[in-house]
């Protein structure tokens, strides 16, 4: 008989526990509280326009393409597209620094704007391959259930060749003398929502696999995405239910065993949780404090016209960028002169907007949590509309067809962790086996994925916290079985034992 394993929630990492699970025989049904599937990956789509609401980077594709392909999705339904040109850093006081996947043409750079630190990016290209190649094997492909995994030799001296104790931008100050490239190789950070002076130097792997991987963008924009897997669900057989909330869940003898959804109780085998995880802590007899991801003010432009000369990527750094993050994850309070990120998909697919016009997006990392009314804070958001203009992309105002702005306060009211954009932050004490797991807490067949669960935030790695929980779930229910089968034939054997 199948085991009915039952997910809470439809993001990337709930649609990929489904169907790893289906494809070894589980019986499988999703519950997303939401009209829609996707999570994070979702569409701002308004008078023929469509941008990505959420995540825009595409990294690690080796990970991506491994994981969909494990899971059955087809590699026909969906394309990345390389970037030659990764993305451009815009400087207040008027240095450009521009990021290349070929070698080569990065020395080239580095040799006009930054002459004397070619050595230095050399350097930390051959140390950080090595340490890639340490990390991905001792932590993003190994779940931490049982702590005494992490606790080894082996791992200790990883951490120590991953410089966890150290921050990434001090560990960026070790290969490069100036300022400028030392926030260039750290500022990375923010796509986990992690604070550069803070977060552990083993996060210094994604810039360098920006340069060894590549960034891609994947063609129609990253939340197309859902729509292969909402399909390839259906395909396989797999029920997925909208406008369904997991609002209670019922325990016997430290198990699971139904669900409450919209006053319906459905009886499971197993829950996975794909929530963001903090909001299940009482749910799920989970005790600990978490720290938020910082949060982020996005701006979604229809632009009549396009801004061709523009890279797809871009970041515009603010005069103090460490007064910056200190205001966003010290002093918790509204930025004074912020960094930001911008997208600009109709450089590379005209197919987001009608005939001659374009989408534009705009990351302003900020504080998390509630004690900012974002509605009262128009004069920051006017300040940012011009900032964006006069930096970024001129005459927007004049072009601009429509404006969508969300904050920290729609984040939390949809149920992201304290309106943090990226799950828990990405500090020492919550990253590894500090993490959540793929078994998070002391009931027995409760699993978690998601940003907030280790091994952490970004698409690829949600994906690699869905295979741990999927591994995880197959590996209980086969020792489950095993260990009935023998408890069965111990039975049968003494009934018919002699007397």
């Amino acid at each position: 008989m199948s085991r009915h394993i039952a997910i809470a929630g439809a993001g990337i990492g709930g649609m990929i526990t489904a169907l790893l699970l289906k494809k070894q025989g589980f019986e499988v049904s999703i519950y997303e509280k939401e009209n829609q599937a996707g999570g994070r990956l979702s569409f701002v789509e308004k008078e023929g326009y469509r941008i990505d609401k959420g995540p825009t980077i595409v990294l690690l594709p080796h990970m991506l393409k491994g994981i969909l392909d494990e899971a059955g999705v087809s590699g026909d339904a969906w394309e990345l597209l390389g970037l030659d040109t990764l993305y451009s850093i815009h400087f207040k006081d008027g240095k450009r620094y521009t990021k290349y996947k070929d070698v080569d043409r990065q020395l080239n750079e580095l040799s006009e704007v930054f002459p004397g630190e070619e050595e230095g990016f050399t350097k930390y290209m051959e140390e950080m391959r090595k340490s890639f190649e340490i990390g991905q094997a001792s932590f993003l492909e190994k779940s931490f259930t049982r702590k005494r995994d992490f606790w080894t030799g082996k791992n200790l001296k990883s951490l120590l060749r991953l410089k966890a104790y150290q921050s990434t931008k001090k560990f960026a100050g070790t290969f490069f003398k100036d300022e400028h490239l030392r926030e260039a190789y750290s500022l990375q950070t923010l796509y986990i929502g992690g604070n550069p002076q803070t977060a552990p130097a083993m996060y210094s792997l994604i810039p360098y696999s920006e340069h060894e991987h590549g960034i891609h963008y994947m063609k129609g924009g990253y939340a197309s995405l859902v729509k292969v897997l909402t399909n390839t669900l259906q395909e396989k057989g797999i029920s997925l239910y909208v406008d369904s909330k997991v609002e209670d869940i019922h325990k016997e003898h430290g198990r699971v065993v139904s669900i409450m959804v919209n006053g319906r109780t459905v009886k499971v085998d197993g829950l996975v949780w794909n929530g963001d995880f903090p909001s299940a802590a009482d749910l799920l007899d989970d005790r600990r404090n978490y720290e938020p991801s910082s949060g982020c003010v996005l701006f979604y432009f229809g632009v009549d016209g396009k801004y061709q000369d523009s890279d797809v990527h871009q970041f515009f750094m603010g005069g103090n960028f460490d007064q910056h993050m200190r205001e966003v994850f010290q002093e918790k309070k509204v930025p004074t002169d912020p960094s930001f990120y911008t997208f600009n998909p109709a450089v590379i697919d005209s197919t987001l907007a009608p005939d001659g016009k374009s989408t534009l997006y705009v990351l302003v990392p900020v504080p998390s949590g509630s004690h900012i009314d974002w509605s009262q804070e128009s004069t920051f958001i006017d300040r940012m509309i011009k900032n964006i203009e006069a930096r970024a992309f001129p005459g927007l105002t004049e072009k601009m067809d429509w404006m969508e702005v969300r904050t920290p306060n729609d984040a939390d009211q949809e149920g992201l962790f304290q309106g943090g954009s990226f799950g828990i932050a990405p500090s020492l004490f919550q990253s590894g086996v500090f993490r959540p797991q793929a078994k998070p807490t002391a009931l027995e067949n409760v699993y978690a994925t998601g940003a907030s669960v280790h091994p952490g935030g970004g698409i690829p790695i949600v994906m690699q916290s869905a295979k741990l929980a999927a591994d995880q779930i197959i590996h209980d229910f086969a020792h489950h079985s095993s260990t009935k089968d023998v408890n069965l034939n111990e039975q049968l054997n003494e009934s018919i034992s002699p007397l």
